[in-house]
C-alpha cells in the first residue's frame, strides 16, 4: 500500500508568525515542512535561507524538505545540512557536477533529491537513480507561489514511476505546484506519492480540514 505524504510550503505561510504557522499544520496532519530556497538568479525571486531554516527546526519533529532553486548550489548544501534539514532536493541545471552534488548532501547526513522542471528532460535521472532519496517533479514553472497546476505533468509523474518502480528502490516522487484537493487523486493515480501545497494548505482559515480533505481523496486510489 502506498504511504501518501503531505508537505505543506511555508512560502504560503504568514512570515510574521512562522513558528506557530508550522507548529498548527504540523499539528493539522503535515507529514513534512517544505522549505522553499529561491536566490533571484536560478529563479525570479528572494526568500529564504539557513537562518530560517535553524529558527523552526526546534518547532517541529517531522522532516524539513529544502528545495534549492539556487545557482550554483554546492556552497549552500552544508549551511542547510547544518540547520537541521533532513531532505535536501536541488534543479540539475543549478550544479555542474549532478553526481557529485547528491554525493555532497549525502555526505552531510540528509536524503538528497532531484527536481525537474516542467521543460526539464527525465533522462538527466539516468544515472544518478541509485543516489536518489527522492525526485520533485514541478508542475508549474518555479519563482512564484499560487501558480496552477501544468496537466501535462502527468504524463510525466507517470513515467518518473515507471523509472523508480524498475529499480525497486524506495524513492519519494514528490509533485510540486497548484496541488489541491481537486487535484491530488489524479496527481496520485499518475504514481506521486508526496504532495507540496502552499496556498492550497496555507491559504486556508482551516489547515486541518483542508488536509483531512487531501487524505479523504487519497483515500479514493
Amino acid at each position: 500500500m502506498t504511504t501518501y505524504r503531505i508537505a505543506p510550503s511555508i512560502l504560503s505561510a504568514d512570515f510574521a508568525r512562522l513558528g506557530e504557522e508550522v507548529r498548527n499544520v504540523v499539528a493539522a496532519g503535515a507529514d513534512m515542512i517544505h522549505f522553499d530556497v529561491m536566490d533571484n538568479h536560478y529563479v525570479p525571486n528572494l526568500t529564504i535561507g539557513p537562518l530560517v531554516c535553524e529558527a523552526i527546526r526546534p518547532h517541529v519533529q517531522v522532516p524539513i524538505d529544502v528545495h534549492l532553486m539556487v545557482k550554483p548550489v554546492d556552497r549552500i548544501i552544508p549551511d542547510f545540512a547544518k540547520a537541521g534539514a533532513n531532505i535536501i532536493s536541488f534543479h540539475p541545471e543549478g550544479s555542474e557536477h549532478i553526481d557529485r552534488t547528491l554525493q555532497l548532501i549525502r555526505e552531510h547526513g540528509c536524503k538528497a533529491g532531484l527536481v525537474l522542471n516542467p521543460a526539464t528532460p527525465l533522462h538527466v535521472l539516468e544515472h544518478v537513480m541509485d543516489k536518489l532519496d527522492l525526485i520533485l517533479l514541478m508542475s508549474v514553472n518555479p519563482g512564484y507561489g499560487g501558480q496552477s497546476f501544468i496537466p501535462q505533468t502527468l504524463k510525466k509523474i507517470a513515467a518518473v514511476r515507471k523509472l523508480i518502480d524498475a529499480t525497486g528502490r524506495d524513492i519519494m516522487l514528490q509533485v510540486d505546484g497548484g496541488v489541491k484537493i481537486d487535484n491530488i487523486a489524479e496527481i496520485a493515480a499518475a504514481g506521486a506519492d508526496t504532495f507540496v501545497a502552499g496556498s492550497a494548505i496555507f491559504g486556508k482559515p482551516d489547515y486541518t480540514a483542508v488536509i483531512n480533505a487531501m487524505r479523504a481523496e487519497l483515500s479514493k486510489i
